[in-house]
């Protein structure tokens, strides 16, 4: 069977796409990690109330600035929403997500990351908690995030 005609390939359309190429929205680089704890367990945390998708849990971190690696964002971002510094050295590059939300497609390079230090402690009004990885469903995510939760499940 010839590439294009690959069952469930050929002319799919991507999850919350709704137009051509020609009406792509602008593309937002945000990094993220999923902080493993000696127990196996993930942090989420919760959007606070009046940031766009209050109230949906996701994995930390935050927007890539011009100039700025994504391990570098994420690195500063850990820092100014738990407390946490963390080693290059310890970002594994797990998976990325891409998204197209209705104003701009997120594209989010997502690292694995086991050792830190400090304590991590919500500093921006934010609700944290430690998950199972088979719970991580349990919990309401911006749609970016969801594909996320079964491969953390399966490779955790």
């Amino acid at each position: 069977m010839a590439a294009t005609e690959a069952e469930g390939c050929a002319g799919d359309t991507p999850a919350g796409w709704s137009g051509s190429a020609s009406e792509a929205a602008r593309t937002v680089l945000v990094a993220a990690a999923a902080l493993v704890d000696d127990d196996g367990r993930v942090l989420i945390a919760q959007r606070p109330p009046g940031k766009p998708m209050a109230g949906l849990w996701e994995f930390p971190g935050g927007k890539v600035q011009p100039e700025e690696t994504p391990e570098a964002a994420l690195r500063r971002e850990l820092h100014e929403e738990l407390g946490i510094d963390i080693a290059a050295a310890c970002l594994a590059p797990f998976t990325f997500a891409s998204h197209r939300y209705p104003t701009f497609h997120l594209l989010m390079p997502v690292y694995l990351c086991r050792r830190w230090r400090g304590v991590p402690s919500a500093r921006e009004g934010q609700t944290l908690a430690w998950v199972r990885p088979v719970r991580l469903g349990d919990y309401p995510m911006p749609p970016a995030d969801v594909p996320l939760v079964a491969m953390l499940r399966d490779y955790l």
